[in-house]
């Protein structure tokens, strides 16, 4: 009876446990199947372009201000009193060529110009006299009735008379110019930086009375890096070619808030490389700055401008983003079974974030531009439904 007692507490446990091994068995009986096939890859989404290629005009992007092609300050070239001044004769003020600016008293250089032209008749008086009287003593001579000595003193006194007219006509010329100086004319077309000048002021000679410079055309000089160099029509060994080829030049720049452009060309190269920028000047022509067209601001002398000068066109390029690259100069193509083909490409210049490709490609390929680090030969990709074909500027 002990042992019964005993067995039947041990009972319930082990019928628990059965039960529920019973249940389990049961449930994975009437459960689901699980699908032993093994896992397919999903290949990754890229980003693409097709390749279309086309003439492409290299360009160069420089900045500068523009600046007079010449300055001048205005002197007196004569002393004396300010009698007249020109109304355009002011700060900002705009004069022709040839212009009178402002004038001096002549009254004194007159009677220089007088006296001169009385010293150039007495001089001519003498030199008449001194020469018909050296042909007389001549004539003497070949007669025999007179000596060597009366003819040598005849010839001394011709030379000096001859020497003595000579001077009188300098003094003559430079009392002439002294006169003409009295009025100060423009040497150019321009625009007057800064005077001070007046009617009834003394000037004296050599003394700046006002900074001028030219308007006729101004100039920009750009720094552009000396890679560019390869790609714009211009060579530092011959300064004669950039006169023949004329790059364009259009320039940009905010003028009274207002975006604003212009046109140049570049009309001459500086010729010497920067040894601390390594930059090479070009220098950029504008004509007639202020006769602008009425919708477009002039380009006035100061104004700091964007350029972009136009340099060679490239046939049969394409121009992709710089991510396109794997290495230095290797693409993936996809090809039509949409896998990645690893592709050596020529690259004709880097700019910035794009690339410009010169051979390698063909018109319709398709490139992946979606950086890949795991990316092999022959991957199978997906193409982003967003692929674009490849713009030319």
């Amino acid at each position: 009876m002990k042992l019964t007692h005993r067995i039947k507490p041990m009972l319930l446990p082990l019928g628990v446990a059965l039960l529920g091994f019973g249940i389990f068995a049961g449930l994975l009986a009437t459960g689901p199947k699980i699908d032993p096939r093994p896992q397919v890859p999903v290949p990754p989404t890229v980003a693409s372009q097709i390749i279309r290629l086309a003439p492409l005009q290299m360009t160069a992007s420089a900045f500068g201000t523009v600046e007079p092609r010449s300055q001048t300050d205005l002197v007196a070239e004569v002393s004396g009193r300010v009698v007249r001044v020109s109304p355009n004769l002011v700060s900002g003020g705009f004069f022709s060529a040839g212009e009178l600016l402002f004038e001096i008293d002549s009254e004194d250089y007159e009677t220089q110009l007088e006296q001169a032209n009385a010293g150039v008749a007495r001089a001519a008086s003498e030199l008449a006299f001194a020469t018909k009287d050296y042909d007389r003593q001549l004539d003497l001579k070949n007669r025999q009735s007179v000596s060597q000595s009366l003819e040598d003193e005849a010839l001394r006194r011709l030379a000096a008379a001859r020497a003595n007219h000579r001077e009188a006509l300098a003094k003559k010329s430079s009392a002439e110019r002294n006169l003409n100086r009295t009025q100060v004319r423009a040497p150019y077309q321009g625009r007057v930086r800064a005077e001070t000048i007046d009617v009834g002021q003394y000037v004296t000679r050599g003394v700046a009375v006002a900074k001028l410079y030219a308007t006729d055309f101004v100039e920009v000089r750009l720094p552009v890096q000396d890679q560019a160099l390869a790609f714009l029509a211009v060579d530092l060994a011959n300064s004669k070619s950039i006169q023949r080829t004329r790059p364009e030049v259009r320039l940009r720049a905010n003028f009274a808030g207002t975006p604003q452009a212009w046109r140049g060309e570049i009309d001459r190269v500086e010729g010497e490389i920067d040894g601390t920028t390594r930059m090479v000047n070009l220098v950029a022509r504008v004509p007639a700055p202020y006769e602008q067209p009425a919708d477009r601001a002039p380009l006035a002398v100061g104004l700091f401008v964007e350029a972009e000068i136009l340099g060679l066109v490239l046939p049969d390029v394409v121009e992709l983003p710089r991510v396109a690259l794997t290495g230095s100069n290797e693409v993936f193509v996809i090809d039509e079974d949409q896998k990645m083909r690893r592709r050596t490409v020529e690259v004709v210049r880097q700019m910035g974030d794009s690339v410009i490709i010169g051979g390698g490609l063909a018109n319709g390929e398709r490139v992946c531009l979606t950086p890949m680090d795991d990316a092999i030969e022959g991957m199978r990709v997906s193409i982003d439904a967003g692929a674009r074909e490849v713009s030319q500027r």
